[in-house]
């Protein structure tokens, strides 16, 4: 079976690209279309994949300011010619979703999210340094590209849902039922260590976008004198930086065999935004360390709280730091913590995935557009 996977770019690395090597792993052969790719961000094997990029990639900047483009996406997904492939695998979480499938391939998506910036513009930009002209201008074109995403939902033929919040919004913005498969942990790559080697100090792991809410961490570790390592990079660090205190320090991008130990090391790991999902709760938990996380989204489906961590309930700064303190009254064991997070293995991700695609290939195409 000739397999195409269909990604909405490849510029910065977080679960989502976690999703995607799992997907690939499971067909290898296959090319991975994407709108555009900077080798230079993603790990070193994805530079051995067969990746097709679109015409953006031709674009100045395209790779570092993306979101200039955003009326040209929907056009570049658009352009990849699928009619060779007997599946068309896309991991969406806005445009790939979009991708054209040759008449009798069926289409299953595996949907990141409905595009946040689309259905939720609002709270998208409340996050974002969008100067006053361009928050203006840009409603006309966000409701032409969520019209798009709406229409572009039927060319999908089974939906699979990163979780029930996610599943929740396919089914309010799409009408669509979905299965809901939550991503993937590689339970191999965490271990716990011996209570004796645990650090002090807390750990954030993320992209530093503006979503993430990063900016609540830092200002909660501005009340309280414990330290706090943030782990990765993105447009928000400079920001981040400007307003952290002595006690919080940026580490930048980690290699990828340096993540275990740093969350089996942690006292907690800080899950400060409201995510769809969250993989790197989960490594942690993995790792055998609690975590601190707001009490929504993901997060609810993932954390049990007193067992795993511990939940802040309003977004603030204060609240976060009163759940640090909260959680340091508390014991946790590795075992119940491993535990949970081995219910999203790799392989048991991977069988249902294939499940999932083995029963969308038996009932054929049943495509509206």
């Amino acid at each position: 079976m000739r397999v195409a996977i269909v990604h909405d770019w490849l510029n910065q690395y977080g679960g989502a690209e976690r999703v995607l090597e799992a997907l690939h792993a499971l067909y290898p052969d296959a090319p991975v279309f994407t709108a555009m790719y900077a080798p230079a961000a993603m790990p070193l094997a994805y530079r051995t994949w067969d990746i097709r990029t679109s015409f953006l990639q031709r674009l100045p900047l395209v790779t570092t300011r993306h979101q200039f483009y955003l009326m040209l996406y929907p056009r570049a997904i658009e352009s990849f010619d699928l009619a060779a492939y007997d599946l068309v695998l896309s991991s969406s979480s806005a445009f790939a979703k979009g991708a054209i499938a040759g008449p009798r391939a069926p289409h299953v998506c595996y949907c990141h999210t409905p595009m946040r910036f689309g259905w939720d513009y609002a709270g998208y930009a409340r996050h974002e340094h969008i100067p006053a002209l361009v928050r203006w201008l840009l409603p006309p074109f966000i409701r032409r590209v969520r019209e798009w995403d709406r229409r572009t939902a039927d060319r999908v033929d089974c939906f699979i849902a990163n979780s029930r919040n996610v599943a929740d919004r396919i089914r309010r913005y799409y009408d669509r039922d979905s299965v809901i498969i939550q991503p993937p942990v590689d339970m191999s790559r965490f271990c716990p260590v011996d209570r004796s080697e645990v650090g002090d100090y807390y750990l954030v792991l993320s992209r530093l976008v503006p979503y993430k809410r990063i900016d609540l961490a830092v200002r909660a570790f501005a009340l309280l004198d414990r330290p706090l390592l943030v782990a990765g990079d993105g447009r928000a660090r400079p920001d981040l930086e400007a307003i952290a205190p002595p006690n919080v320090r940026f580490l930048g991008r980690v290699p990828d065999a340096d993540v275990p130990g740093l969350y089996a090391r942690c006292r907690a790991f800080i899950f400060p935004g409201e995510e769809d999902l969250g993989i790197a709760p989960l490594e942690a938990m993995a790792a055998g360390r609690p975590v601190i996380a707001y009490a929504a989204g993901g997060a609810l489906e993932t954390v049990i709280e007193g067992q795993t961590g511990v939940f802040f309930r309003e977004q603030t700064p204060e609240s976060l730091a009163q759940a640090v303190r909260d959680l340091e009254t508390l014991e946790f064991d590795p075992v119940v913590l491993r535990r949970q997070a081995g219910q999203f293995d790799i392989t048991s991700f991977q069988a249902r995935v294939r499940a999932v695609v083995d029963e969308c290939v038996g009932r054929g195409v049943r495509r509206i557009a």
